[in-house]
């Protein structure tokens, strides 16, 4: 979701909450040693899978010359397309898009004025038409001119009522089995795990807790302006139209800087808006991990990389090579996509 919600669509043009507890985000237990965890279960043997496990191994022991104090083990993890899967578009897209309709019965002259009229109409190859122009509009019609908390119980129950139109599951459903492994087998070994992503940070933060085991404190993203209101003896934060941060390319960098504020010895991407995050990692003093889940089973998920409108691999998949970064073959390299297939 590039750019929040403008370069998300952008990026499209031109180119129920989770019931599991933060405990129990994945086939693995994340407060378990990783002496007594299966580690990385659902992930095939392989360079990858060994790559984290040796490097973990490593950083990790205090006899080795790339020991990690425990204060410094900050890893990142972009989220759409990272976590949980992004196509046929940014589920925040179809957010908004929800939003305009549920919203249209208060505003009859969206029938008729675009790009509304488009939304309303499912016509998306109008409503591509309509440029940033547009896109802006819809995204300041459907995610301001409410109070945080108000956001926060529309995003919940979007959730909740809300089913991705190719799986037939609610969109928190489609999050990465391996992924969660993952994040479950770094924490056990003392890191710490942020999401920094170019979505909307209060679009995130009502459900990545229960889904991922992530605290709400610790998840970087784009977001649009607020202010502080009494509201006579109730105070609010009110969101407003208007674009605050964009942790999208460079500003994942500066947003890990200015809301972390060190740098990870850990990250994970999938395109190229995380290159500079994986760039800032890689010039980290510590010995520091850069990895790329290259999307590649068209068959359980789907298959794209540099000829994608979203989620576009091409630089940060040469650059990878370049530099030997660890990269994540979807296809070969996972056993699963879904933790529902475990059922």
């Amino acid at each position: 979701m590039k750019k929040y919600l403008l370069i998300l669509f952008l990026a499209s043009i031109f180119a129920s909450t989770s019931c599991q507890s933060p405990e129990s985000s994945s086939a693995t237990n994340p407060s378990a040693s990783s002496s007594e965890m299966v580690v990385l279960a659902s992930w095939n043997e392989g360079s990858a899978k060994q790559a984290i496990i040796d490097y973990v191994t490593d950083v990790t022991n205090p006899t080795s010359a790339n020991f990690i104090p425990v204060e410094d083990r900050i890893a990142t993890f972009d989220n759409d397309g990272n976590l949980w899967s992004e196509q046929p578009a940014y589920f925040q897209l179809f957010f908004a898009m929800d939003r305009v309709k549920a919203m249209a019965v208060e505003h009859p002259e969206w029938k008729e004025e675009q790009p509304f009229k488009a939304v309303l109409e499912n016509d998306m190859k109008t409503l591509m038409t309509f440029g940033e122009h547009g896109l802006l509009e819809i995204v300041m019609a459907t995610h301001s001119g409410m109070s945080t908390e108000e956001f926060e119980q529309i995003v919940l129950e979007w959730l909740a009522s809300s089913k991705h139109p190719r799986f037939d599951r609610p969109y928190n459903e489609l999050i990465y089995q391996p992924m969660l492994e993952l994040l479950d087998y770094l924490r056990a070994n003392d890191f710490k795990t942020f999401i920094v992503s170019g979505g909307g940070v209060e679009f995130m933060r009502p459900w990545v807790e229960n889904a991922y085991g992530i605290p709400t404190d610790q998840v970087v993203g784009s977001s649009i302006a607020t202010e502080f209101e009494y509201n006579d003896g109730n105070p609010i934060i009110k969101r407003l139209p208007k674009i605050d941060f964009i942790d999208d390319k460079e500003g994942k960098p500066v947003g890990i800087n200015k809301f972390i504020g060190k740098k990870p010895v850990f990250a994970s991407g999938n395109s190229d808006g995380d290159l500079q995050m994986l760039q800032w990692t890689d010039s980290n003093k510590h010995k520091s991990f850069q990895l790329y889940l290259h999307h590649t089973d068209a068959d359980r998920e789907w298959a794209y990389d540099k000829d994608s409108s979203i989620g576009r691999l091409d630089k940060g998949l040469e650059e990878a090579s370049s530099k030997g970064w660890t990269v994540i073959d979807m296809k070969n390299d996972w056993k699963v996509i879904y933790p529902f297939e475990l059922n």
